[in-house]
């Protein structure tokens, strides 16, 4: 296991996650249309992490652009500190972009989260955009009753996200609120954002595939 660096103090990194918490906005600060998405993943292989962003135009579902980056792991896995393994790789594949991008949907969770400071929190918070983030598994919280296709998530008795099933007969996904946006819009775009027949948005569905190709190449570099 990859050990903690020198430099870094757990203790630090939760009070950084209480700053985080404390200026995510949850209002709607978006553009008057919605015309792209950009995806958000990582992927692993040995020592090194990928990190893809990938442009997906609303409707067409049309690629617009994608980057990637490759980086050697610093930092190793620590549950409910993740933001601060990942967010690195994910704002340089995000710099990288030339086209313009309205919303970005992160592979990970925002407000859904012990701390409501997720990795979706902390990567809208420094690129200042409004962002969602999208888990596959569920974090913490329980489950509530169902309406339709989505239930709220309880968290200390508070709502911190939803769960979303974008397909009947599969799991859902785990919806909660990222950096300048409600969770009404949230879940909004993310059904928009999510091809028929398919389970994840399709800008994260796409970044998904680009961190994986790469990662499967040789990346001792």
């Amino acid at each position: 296991m990859r050990k903690i660096p020198s430099n870094f103090s757990i203790s630090r990194a939760r009070y950084a996650q209480k700053i985080i918490a404390e200026r995510v906005l949850e209002n709607d600060l978006l553009p008057n249309r919605i015309e792209r998405a950009v995806g958000v993943d990582l992927a692993y292989r040995n020592n090194y992490v990928v990190g893809s962003a990938v442009i997906v135009e609303y409707k067409s579902f049309k690629v617009i652009e994608k980057k990637y980056v490759i980086a050697k792991v610093k930092f190793p896995y620590i549950p409910t500190l993740l933001a601060f393994r990942e967010v690195f790789p994910a704002w340089s594949a995000l710099n990288k972009l030339n086209k313009r991008y309205d919303i970005v949907f992160v592979d990970g969770n925002g407000r859904l989260h012990p701390y409501k400071a997720g990795f979706a929190c902390h990567l809208g918070i420094i690129i200042d955009k409004p962002t969602i983030g999208i888990a596959k598994k569920l974090l913490c919280g329980r489950v509530g009753e169902w309406m339709h296709n989505c239930a709220p998530i309880y968290y200390n008795d508070e709502i911190i996200g939803y769960a979303l099933k974008t397909l009947k007969r599969a799991k859902p996904i785990y919806v909660s609120i990222g950096h300048k946006i409600s969770i009404k819009t949230a879940i909004k775009l993310t059904l928009l954002f999510t091809r028929k027949g398919l389970k994840l948005p399709e800008p994260i569905r796409q970044a998904h595939i680009l961190a994986k190709n790469i990662a499967l190449m040789d990346m001792e570099l």
